[in-house]
């Protein structure tokens, strides 16, 4: 399954991966939306067989489960081999 991530949420003042809550997102083959917390989308996202991305057409960047040592996991995108800020662009809820 795939899902487009639409919005985030941030838990703080600062805006960063990391500080990111909450997710909105659809499921472009069927149109259902969703709202995830960050540790169930980042579990989600971890599974085989299950991806996200962000934007569309020639703009659709993945999004993968970064896992740094000293801090809980989180999700950001990832393009041409780099890790990208894609996920920190996306409007807010």
């Amino acid at each position: 399954m795939a899902i487009e991530i639409t919005h985030i949420r941030f838990g703080g003042t600062q805006r960063t991966h990391d500080e990111i809550v909450r997710y909105k997102s659809r499921d472009n083959s069927n149109g259902k939306t969703y709202e995830d917390d960050k540790p169930s989308l980042v579990a989600w996202v971890d599974e085989d067989g299950n991806n996200a991305y962000v934007g569309s057409g020639s703009n659709r960047v993945p999004v993968g489960v970064v896992k740094p040592n000293d801090t809980d996991p989180y999700l950001r995108t990832h393009a041409d081999g780099k890790w990208t800020n894609n996920l920190l662009s996306l409007p807010t809820f």
